[in-house]
């Protein structure tokens, strides 16, 4: 996504630093580099971001997701500043630290996959489900792998393969074989008359029906599904939908994979997605909030899965840096000791009775949804969730902008604004964020 194309280029920012950096970044980074908010960023705390002319920003995008802490909490400042002093680097595959082990131990004990759990340590969301699905055709000496419509999994081959939205990978095939998608089973815009309950029976056959028309069951190693799709639009996955996908898996020796790489570490009210549901995936994915800012993920899953791998096929130079693994143990526990989970719940509550109320006020809004503090507005037009109105959506972010709030985008037709604030933005900010929202959607359709 280019200035252009948020309509941004004809709109520099006003402070003559802002655009002096702004210009400074058009003229050396790639154009490839997407850019979803013209602001500058010079320092932030909790959920307010400076730019570099002193011009305060609610903080409604959160790094996409990354920040749930918060930005700059100063337990995970400490804990980088003293890691550093003593390690920076010595490869894991080389030498043993004990901070990678620390942290994979602490994230088997609050997402537990059954009575065994391993874990490895990535870089990124991307890196997470590269491995996940390398794990996985180890595993089960199989190579196919089925995905859902509007998923985003990320940009590197085999994610981006995954990934659904055409603008992410235009021109960058061929892309990875062997992969298949699925409708996600999203009623609100595929219910079409049907009851829920009939609509995830529907759906469920569909699933049946690969075995007939897409796929042989016995050569598909994974399916991978976000339960809350994050650049899709927070489109959430039916419980039912998803129990009768891990009895599918069950059923034909499939892994089940879990991507709670923007839903993990408190965002939705617990520490993943997947705690919401009754059912327990072989393997997740994890990334973002886990380092509130460093780069670092994970794969996390069942013990006779994670082993399946041989030794020496995963790994990479900094996978597990041990900077970046005291500031997830850091991050973690502080996550713990201020309630973060809990205090996801809360948001929720404020977001969606807010969100509610402007629905029944806006004709313009077509749908709120979410999981938690991971809650969304979906805009359309003639009240049809067939006609998206992307163009509203993208008016209405960069309003916002000019007020003083950090808004950003989702779904593939782009006519969805997401909420993906720190969890430790003050009740205050958090409504005066919604304020503008509500006050500049009312003069755009007026």
């Amino acid at each position: 996504m280019n200035l252009n194309e948020i309509g941004l280029e004809k709109k520099p920012v006003s402070s003559s630093l802002s655009e002096d950096l702004v210009n400074r970044r058009k003229a050396i980074v790639a154009n490839g580099v997407g850019i979803y908010s013209i602001t500058t960023a010079a320092h932030a705390h909790k959920g307010i971001i400076t730019d570099v002319d002193g011009k305060e920003y609610v903080d409604f995008g959160g790094g996409i997701g990354v920040l749930n802490a918060g930005h700059t909490p100063q337990s995970v400042v400490k804990a980088i500043q003293a890691q550093a002093e003593k390690l920076i680097h010595a490869c894991f595959h080389i030498s043993t630290y004990e901070v990678y082990v620390e942290l994979c131990e602490k994230l088997a004990a609050i997402l537990p996959h059954g009575d065994e759990t391993k874990v490895m340590l990535t870089n990124s969301g991307a890196e997470s489900v590269e491995n996940a699905i390398k794990i996985a055709r180890q595993a089960t000496k199989r190579s196919a792998v089925i995905c859902y419509t509007e998923a985003f999994h990320g940009r590197s081959l085999m994610a981006m393969t995954l990934t659904s939205k055409i603008k992410y990978k235009t021109n960058c095939g061929p892309f990875a074989p062997e992969v298949y998608r699925l409708p996600f089973p999203d009623y609100y815009h595929y219910g079409k008359g049907l009851t829920e309950d009939e609509f995830i029976d529907q759906e469920l056959l569909r699933l049946e029906n690969t075995a007939k028309s897409m796929i042989d069951p016995e050569s598909i190693a994974a399916i991978i599904i976000e339960l809350v799709q994050g650049e899709g639009g927070f489109n959430v996955a039916p419980p039912r939908y998803v129990e009768g996908l891990r009895k599918f898996c069950d059923k034909h020796g499939i892994v089940l994979i879990f991507d709670e790489v923007q839903s993990g570490f408190c965002r939705t009210g617990k520490w993943g997605a997947m705690n919401h549901y009754s059912v327990l995936p072989d393997i997740s994915t994890w990334a973002k909030s886990m380092g509130s800012g460093m780069p670092i993920g994970a794969v996390i899953g069942k013990k006779e899965i994670m082993d399946g791998a041989a030794p020496g096929t995963l790994g990479g130079t900094y996978l597990g840096n041990p900077v970046c693994c005291a500031a997830s143990i850091a991050t973690i526990a502080f996550m713990e000791a201020e309630n973060l989970n809990e205090r996801g719940m809360e948001i929720s509550k404020i977001v969606d009775d807010r969100f509610n109320k402007m629905k029944q006020t806006f004709s313009c809004i077509g749908d709120v949804r979410g999981l938690g503090a991971m809650q969304a507005i979906e805009f359309i037009k003639n009240s049809n969730p067939a006609e998206p109105d992307g163009e509203l959506a993208n008016n209405l972010v960069n309003a916002c902008l000019n007020r003083g709030l950090i808004l950003i985008g989702a779904g593939t037709n782009g006519n969805v604004i997401r909420l993906l604030s720190p969890l430790v933005i003050t009740n205050e900010n958090l409504n005066k964020g919604i304020d503008i929202i509500e006050e500049e959607l009312k003069k755009l359709t007026n």
